[in-house]
């Protein structure tokens, strides 16, 4: 019994390690290939564009994103900004027409969400035919900010033929506290040791959240925006790429955007991203492995790996161990042995992801160094807390596979300039 207890374990070691390998590889790519191929580059043409902002009682920041859009260093004929105040009881509506947003209301208290609201706001466009008066829309949040050079950044992969791209994440608050730094790091080591080695190996990136810019071509094709599950921005990534999209990345397109600060706020938030996650999973995981097999598409076999409930397997390990130390305790002849062994195997597990995570949290938080603003002992401290953090995905994943989740707002408050969130020496 106990050589079945090791062998058990070194499967689940070795099983979980060979399917998240390539991900070690996008981490040497990243720190090895540093230079950026559109660094020296200018586009062949400056692109029209509009903003979309999906926004519900936003008032207190969707100014912010406004003036720091008028800021860009784009030619404004060519960037409008639209906002969709859905569902509101405040004042967001007349915040952003007085920033000089077009706004489109809409209320609607059966189809909720981001997703929902992006596609009325898509078919009313469709419908007044003032699509084709773009050739792309960048979607945001409300609580979102843009570096000055944000569009003209985001316009030269656009130009370079890809028809979505994603951008580089950063956030407003990152040394709120351990739960804001927590968010933070993972975004940071999302953008950087993700989606940047991705594009520089030419397979396919992947959205989060917010920062994108698609296509108005892919508007059409999709007659508006079909995707309403939880989590509408990782299902538009996964049925994009299973129909051969490759989603760009811009590294020199930073945005900023607010963290939740809160335990409740967290809670209420990731349990909707874990539900989605379970529901896009449930949804596209068949289309996946028959376009990795038929289409022997990596990119199908990453966006699989991104999705999968890989939590699991790692709590199946300690289910099993913690199963065999009760039996230990109650098999007076194997107690002597067994106990040890499975206590053992459980610390090791725990020990072993905590490890994995916090050099995952030195390397993003020495390379990115430069871009998050704090204080270095806030920097030092928020790296040991970032392990911890992604623990607590532990008991909201398990909640998520049996409480109903619905869509609800997240509130954001801090109404910063992009000049505050901007550490001093810029990339």
């Amino acid at each position: 019994m106990l050589s079945f207890i090791g062998y058990f374990n070194i499967s689940i070691f070795i099983l979980f390690t060979l399917f998240y390998l390539y991900q070690i590889v996008y981490a040497v790519v990243a720190v090895v290939k540093k230079t950026n191929p559109y660094d020296n580059i200018s586009p062949k043409k400056l692109h029209r564009f509009a903003v979309v902002i999906a926004a519900r009682n936003e008032s207190a920041v969707i100014g912010g994103l406004i003036d720091s859009i008028h800021k860009q260093k784009y030619p404004r004929e060519l960037l409008d900004v639209y906002v969709i105040a859905d569902n509101c009881t405040d004042t967001t509506a007349q915040v952003a027409k007085n920033a000089g947003a077009y706004v489109y209301e809409r209320f609607n208290r059966q189809q909720v969400g981001k997703g929902y609201a992006l596609d009325y706001f898509f078919k009313q466009l469709l419908k007044e035919k003032k699509d084709k008066l773009y050739d792309g829309f960048f979607v945001f949040d409300a609580d979102n900010l843009l570096d000055e050079n944000y569009v003209y950044e985001m316009n030269k992969v656009f130009d370079s033929g890809y028809r979505v791209v994603t951008s580089y994440r950063n956030s407003k608050n990152y040394d709120s506290n351990w739960i804001s730094a927590g968010y933070s790091l993972w975004f940071l080591r999302e953008a950087k040791y993700l989606n940047n080695p991705r594009m520089l190996l030419h397979t396919s990136c992947a959205i989060s959240g917010t920062g994108f810019l698609l296509s108005s071509e892919i508007v059409r094709e999709n007659n508006g925006w079909k995707h309403h599950l939880l989590t509408e921005d990782i299902e538009f990534t996964i049925d994009s790429v299973i129909h051969g999209e490759t989603i760009g990345y811009c590294a020199n397109a930073m945005l900023y955007d607010e963290q939740p600060r809160t335990w409740k706020q967290s809670w209420i938030q990731r349990l909707r991203w874990s539900k989605g996650f379970y529901q896009v999973f449930g949804k596209y995981s068949k289309d996946l492995v028959k376009e990795i097999f038929k289409g022997k598409s990596f990119a199908c076999y990453d966006m699989l790996m991104t999705i999968a409930p890989a939590l699991f397997v790692t709590l199946t390990s300690i289910v099993v161990n913690l199963f065999f130390l009760v039996f230990g305790l109650f098999v007076p002849s194997m107690t002597a042995t067994m106990i040890p062994t499975t206590i053992t195997a459980v610390c090791m597990s725990f020990f072993n992801f905590y490890l994995m995570l916090l050099v995952f949290g030195i390397l993003t938080t020495v390379t990115e160094w430069k871009n998050i603003k704090s204080t270095p002992a806030k920097k030092i401290k928020y790296i040991f807390t970032f392990p911890l953090f992604i623990f607590t995905y532990v008991p909201i994943s398990i909640a998520a596979l049996f409480q109903k989740v619905e869509w609800k707002p997240i509130t954001h408050s801090i109404a910063a300039s992009i000049e505050e969130c901007t550490v001093t020496s810029k990339r």
